[in-house]
């Protein structure tokens, strides 16, 4: 009877076989936290895409009119007032998500690609071609990051094209670290030797590497999101980033910095929502790690 019983039991282990998207999406809405991210990043990507435009349409807001006082507190048809030359701060925080986000999707793009690039032939071939890369790599870590984008900031001129261009060539070596690290674990498991044994071809080789490596390819993106943000709202901070009178979260922090006692709010707005977007993408790229994770898979 109990033996019965035993076989009427679903086998959470087949269930995960026959339906690997479900068990993932169930895996991924375990984890409260990144449900929670995942929803913020989603309303805080819908306030960037349509928020100016119905800021424009039913209140008549705009980012750079000029039509208020100065430090104006908030009102009914300012609802977060106005900063220090009479633009509303609503609308230029709706406006200046576009470029924030903008900035920390297309950086996350470059420099997954070329991470990615990087750490899955450096762990693929090895030997000589391994060394050289991560001889060059180590290289450009040793060297202060942040100083080299300034520098380079400062040399090409700020816009946002350079702004994004800067940060994501500059900002791919440890992603290539840690996908080479997984590639070397993985190339060396039985299903590889298997697959080379059986006279695949190397680029049938990479993709199942690739396939294997894939939940510590979508922690690096997220990660490159929020450093890239980050990283913006540096330059803009200091003048290098996004210029007036286009805002970003970053510039609208900048132009703060004068009005932290006579009007902290100013900054406040601004700085919570680098950290709301921070946090939510560390959290949703967290939730998907644990979800595309194949050695997961039995737990």
């Amino acid at each position: 009877m109990s033996t019965l019983a035993t076989l009427d039991k679903p086998n959470p282990l087949l269930e995960r076989n026959a339906a690997p998207r479900r068990w993932r999406l169930r895996r991924f809405l375990s984890n409260w936290l990144s449900v929670i991210g995942l929803v913020l990043l989603v309303f805080l990507i819908l306030a960037a895409a349509f928020g100016p435009a119905i800021a424009k349409s039913w209140l008549g807001l705009e980012p750079n009119a000029l039509r208020c006082m100065s430090l104006e507190p908030p009102s009914r048809s300012h609802p977060l007032g106005c900063d220090p030359l009479g633009r509303d701060i609503l609308a230029r925080l709706l406006a200046g998500g576009r470029v924030s986000l903008a900035v920390g999707v297309l950086v996350a793009a470059c420099t997954t690609v070329l991470g990615l690039l990087v750490g899955l032939t450096s762990g693929f071939f090895g030997g000589i071609v391994d060394s050289t890369l991560m001889r060059f790599t180590d290289t450009l870590l040793a060297m202060p990051t942040f100083f080299i984008v300034l520098a380079a900031a400062a040399f090409l001129g700020p816009s946002l094209f350079n702004t994004i261009l800067i940060i994501g060539f500059t900002q791919w070596m440890v992603s290539a670290r840690l996908i080479r690290s997984e590639c070397l674990a993985v190339r060396e498991r039985e299903f590889i030797i298997a697959a080379r044994v059986s006279g695949q071809t190397s680029f049938g080789i990479m993709r199942h590497i690739l396939l294997n490596v894939i939940s510590i390819v979508v922690v690096v993106a997220t990660l490159a999101v929020a450093t890239g943000i980050l990283t913006e709202s540096a330059l803009s901070y200091l003048g290098l980033g996004i210029q007036p009178p286009q805002s970003s979260w970053g510039s609208m922090l900048g132009g703060a910095q004068g009005y932290i006692f006579t009007a902290p709010m100013q900054g406040v707005y601004p700085g919570l929502l680098i950290v709301i977007t921070v946090l939510t993408v560390n959290f949703v790229g967290e939730g998907l790690r644990e979800a595309l994770d194949p050695r997961l898979a039995g737990r």
